[in-house]
């Protein structure tokens, strides 16, 4: 792969991708190459500094900072935060810090048609797609829309430095996840199968990398451009039983994000194994191991990853509204998805066992 931490922009089906340490500081000049003049900040409670330096950057630009982005996008917070920026006469958004941030601002520029720019802090990945996931009622929803897509995103790898190792892993392998899936999507192209490949490399060579040196720069762009590969890859694609898996545990459990993607990955990949092993023989190349599931699982052994839900809160006795849920609508997946299979399927990831081959 080229210089990581080479200044490069790349035009990605109209979107405007801009990587480069500081990159966050040419911030004032993308909104002016937008023509507006009013941009607000978004950001999660805990990311409130990070976005009143992005506002301290834009100077008379800004139009404020509103910090309640809030995890799996609530409806409630989404309405309220449009509300805001009509209010404040806003005429682009600037979303810095993960999904939860970068999911507030796509659900705003649906209900408002705003411009988005995004400085992502995670490797969510979400930022490339025109994907909104949104909850309401205790239940995970999500559309695909032109409108959500942002118009500009900067990856600037001083702000993943400081991302703790932990959150660096699963937000890694949440990204992952949609590389993995896309190899057998049914709507997969020779293109897709091709960065979806890179992607995951990109994240076997990077993630290691970062853990032994939090601060490398050059480790931190290369699981960027994985992001925004696997990202880019989810946006292009159908996703499967992977992803259904984690809006339910997410949406209806509310338990944390890129952990429960982090968690389910190993298991929902050894599932579809059983179909296409074939198309998953990449992830066996790459991580070295006969059963790509059993791969997955091992190398997040390696790097670390949680493993059981039942660390993230979710009880034993969930398990049989968790396999209701998810096989309560059908949906495109190499493996036929049943009650009793996703049941065991489950139960291991609840435990932190091996995935069922």
């Amino acid at each position: 792969m080229a210089d990581q931490t080479a200044s490069d922009t790349i035009d990605s089906q109209g979107v405007r991708v801009r990587f480069g340490a500081g990159m966050r500081h040419r911030i004032r000049a993308e909104v002016e190459r937008l023509n507006c003049r009013r941009a607000l900040v978004l950001s999660t409670p805990q990311q409130s500094e990070a976005a009143l330096e992005i506002a301290e950057l834009l100077g008379p630009l800004a139009a404020g900072v509103y910090g309640k982005a809030a995890m799996h996008t609530p409806v409630s917070v989404s309405k309220d935060a449009a509300a805001h920026a009509r209010s404040v006469d806003a005429d682009c958004l600037v979303a810095i810090g993960g999904g939860s941030t970068t999911g507030l601002g796509k659900a705003i520029a649906l209900r408002t048609g705003l411009p988005q720019i995004v400085i992502p802090t995670t490797y969510a990945g979400s930022e490339a797609t025109p994907i909104l996931g949104q909850t309401e009622d205790g239940v995970k929803t999500t559309l695909s829309d032109p409108a959500v897509l942002p118009e500009v995103i900067l990856y600037d790898p001083e702000l993943v430095r400081s991302l703790p190792v932990g959150m660096t892993v699963t937000s890694g392998l949440n990204a992952m996840a949609h590389a993995a899936e896309a190899l057998y999507a049914t709507d997969r192209t020779a293109q897709t199968t091709a960065q979806a490949i890179e992607g995951l490399q990109a994240f076997a060579d990077g993630l290691p990398r970062v853990i032994r040196t939090p601060d490398d720069l050059e480790a931190r762009m290369q699981t960027l451009r994985g992001a925004w590969l696997c990202g880019t890859v989810l946006g292009r694609v159908g996703m499967a039983l992977h992803h259904k898996l984690c809006h339910t545990l997410g949406g209806s459990f509310d338990l944390p994000h890129a952990d429960t993607h982090a968690i389910i990955l190993p298991h929902a990949i050894a599932y579809n194994a059983r179909a296409v092993p074939h198309l998953l023989q990449p992830v066996c190349d790459i991580f070295g191991d006969e059963n790509a599931g059993l791969a997955l699982y091992r190398f997040a052994k390696r790097v670390d990853a949680p493993l059981a839900l039942k660390s993230l809160g979710l009880k034993e006795a969930d398990l049989d509204r968790a396999t209701e849920l998810a096989t309560q609508k059908p949906y495109p997946n190499p493996q036929p998805v049943t009650a009793r299979d996703i049941r065991a399927l489950l139960q291991a990831a609840w435990a932190g066992d091996a995935p069922v081959t």
